[in-house]
């Protein structure tokens, strides 16, 4: 995998693999992992405190000279004062989601910080580079977690997005293996976001339980909750077929929300409640076999994608 494009250069790493900063799964530890394998790490601020994530960032300060990011979900109450933590511990790469990043961007930019936002549509991809974005996620509606409410799959979204932008694209949701990373570059995408298969490694700071579950999966282990509070992406277990069951009969929001009720994702994937928690998953569940380090995994990214365009010279 020898690749020097917009985004290797952009975030001045070796690899064009980026981790998500998923919650209550990318801590320093999965970050630094995979920083040091020559992708981008991102320690995910959405589970954590402002004090908490400044701590995540000073260890990995520690265990790597490599570029790493955080990524700040801007619907929090305190993304501002994440964005503080962030700016002075001197990390020069931020990946935003859920929310406008207009609103901070001149902050990050007047520091000297590159903004990656996630978008799941080409009029957010718009927005996006609109704003002064260095480059955008395309998450289509494999993904794990909370998903756009279009729908748009991966194979669809990212050469949509390359046609209209001019700024970098990368894509993101289900993607698990070397032949989709070769496959995702195929469609226009200068790099690739990966979240479930990084959830599912030593390094990562998900239950043991949770990652389990992920492997037990299989292809249809996954299911579409709350549509009418926002779309989520999860494992079926009691909890989410109790949410699509209550949707079924018409619930309305506020008896969604209390079926939700609080701490449900650190209750699932952090904590290890594999019934009545929120696990977070996206549809490459079903490509995940076992529990690897980082560093395994990362080698069998770059060796499939080298068959893979091997195979492909083949046929020419």
């Amino acid at each position: 995998m020898k690749i020097k494009n917009r985004v290797t250069d952009l975030l001045k790493i070796q690899y064009p693999i980026i981790q998500a900063g998923m919650v209550w799964v990318s801590g320093y530890k999965l970050a630094v992992a995979v920083s040091n394998c020559g992708g981008l790490g991102l320690i995910g601020a959405g589970s954590m405190k402002p004090e908490l994530l400044r701590e995540h960032i000073q260890k990995a300060k520690m265990k790597t000279n490599k570029p790493f990011g955080v990524n700040i979900p801007l619907l929090r109450e305190d993304a501002s004062e994440l964005i503080k933590v962030v700016i002075k511990e001197g990390v020069k790469i931020v990946f935003t989601s859920a929310g406008h990043p207009g609103k901070f961007i001149e902050e990050l930019k007047k520091n000297n910080i590159k903004v990656i936002h996630v978008v799941p549509s080409v009029k957010y991809g718009k927005k996006a580079e609109e704003s002064g974005c260095d480059a955008v996620v395309g998450e289509g509606y494999e993904a794990g977690g909370h998903n756009g409410f279009d729908e748009i799959t991966t194979m669809c979204l990212i050469p949509q997005l390359v046609e209209e932008l001019k700024i970098p694209v990368i894509a993101a949701g289900g993607i698990a293996t070397g032949r989709q990373i070769a496959a995702a570059l195929a469609l226009g995408a200068e790099g690739v976001q990966i979240g479930t298969r990084f959830a599912v490694t030593d390094e990562s700071s998900a239950h043991i339980n949770y990652k389990l579950k992920v492997i037990e999966a299989g292809d249809n282990g996954t299911i579409i909750g709350f549509r009418k509070i926002g779309l989520v992406r999860m494992l079926k277990n009691d909890f989410s077929l109790k949410a699509v069951e209550a949707e079924k009969t018409c619930a309305d929001e506020i008896t969604l929300r209390e079926i939700w009720g609080e701490k449900r994702e650190r209750l699932g994937i952090f904590e290890g409640d594999v019934n009545e928690g929120a696990l977070e998953a996206g549809q490459s569940a079903g490509l995940i076999k076992e529990i690897l380090p980082v560093e395994k995994v990362f080698n069998r990214f770059i060796k499939e994608f080298d068959e893979a365009i091997e195979s492909l010279k083949l046929m020419q």
